[in-house]
């Protein structure tokens, strides 16, 4: 299980936040920290609106101004790095061009999220799979077949998607319970037969653990250090205690799934000893009785022969003598062993 802690933009252009979302990240216990690479300049025309949820957290009405104001240059980019580098946990990032893919790969970044936004972006899907490294593509807002489109765009430069895993996620911030679709991770997994995560923007910790449930083998959140800061997307964050809180339940959840083959585990071992029952004698038995159904109970504890056997046991003559209450073996039996 990859847990992604999504810094974002959540930074609000603050080197000093920046590093702290980093630190944040660490000792809550998620594997990485991801932030965004982009120029306005590059994403945007000048006056484009924002997003309701964007005008609604932040004031703004132009989304080119709100994004300049977010930008983290080159330099910005590698203190970051060194940063994560020296705490220990990755750091990697999205690229929203194909200028901001091309520095997060002189950076020698281990992996490339690409975004939502970008799902039909086939310059920039086409040039991350050409990175060849481990490619998260997250597929809110789109349909089945955009998705399949995306991934027939990637898999030219693949011999195979073992590397490609992608991102259930619901574009809205924060997203509301009824519209997560959980669902849609199975069938996601089941028609593409890839890998499968999820981004999550909705509020609280239950869906990521759910997603891991319904198979998710990554997770990414939003992260912030105070959900009440301004910027578009605190609100749909969870603030570091909340955040380590999400990583514990879902390593537990993750361990909690096993391997699927259903069978007693060595902790079962000793309760079925105690829980299940035996064939024993109900009254004492004289030896060389014949068995019959009223000699014999079901009873704790499951020493002997088990209930399943309670058919190769009647017609049987005893060996020796039995008291009432005593637990039934084999080697009771005149035959000495199951019969065939």
């Amino acid at each position: 299980m990859f847990v992604i802690a999504e810094a974002g933009v959540n930074h609000n252009g603050d080197m000093a936040l920046a590093l702290a979302l980093c630190d944040a990240a660490q000792q809550a216990g998620a594997d990485a920290v991801k932030f965004q690479t982009f120029r306005a300049q590059d994403l945007v025309v000048p006056g484009a609106p924002t997003a309701q949820y964007q005008a609604r957290q932040t004031g703004a009405q132009d989304q080119f101004q709100l994004l300049q104001a977010l930008e983290l240059n080159r330099e910005q980019h590698q203190r970051i790095q060194a940063h994560c580098r020296a705490i220990g946990i990755e750091f990697f990032s999205t690229p929203f061009s194909l200028d901001a893919l091309q520095m997060l790969l002189s950076l020698g970044v281990g992996r490339v999220k690409l975004s939502s936004g970008e799902l039909t972006h086939r310059a920039l899907i086409e040039a991350a799979a050409a990175s060849r490294l481990p490619l998260l593509v997250s597929t809110g807002m789109a349909s089945l077949d955009e998705v399949r489109e995306a991934l027939d765009w990637i898999r030219p430069y693949r011999a195979d998607l073992r590397q490609v895993t992608v991102l259930h996620c619901t574009s809205a911030y924060p997203a509301p319970d009824a519209s997560l679709n959980l669902r849609a991770l199975l069938t996601l997994a089941q028609e593409l037969g890839v890998a499968v995560g999820y981004s999550d923007h909705s509020l609280g910790l239950e869906a990521a653990c759910a997603a891991v449930a319904l198979g998710a083998v990554v997770i990414e959140k939003h992260l912030t250090l105070d959900c009440s800061l301004p910027g578009p997307d605190h609100q749909a964050s969870l603030e570091p205690p909340a955040f380590a809180q999400m990583v514990q339940a879902i390593r537990r959840v993750s361990a909690m799934l096993g391997d699927g083959v259903k069978q007693p585990t060595p902790q079962e071992q000793d309760t079925a000893r105690v829980a299940r029952r035996s064939i024993v004698a109900a009254v004492d038995i004289a030896a060389g009785t014949l068995l019959r159904a009223e000699l014999l109970a079901f009873r704790r504890p499951a020493t002997g022969m088990a209930p399943r056997d309670m058919a190769r046991v009647l017609g049987q003559c005893t060996r020796q003598a039995l008291t009432a209450g005593q637990v039934l073996q084999w080697d009771d039996l005149a035959v000495g062993q199951p019969p065939p």
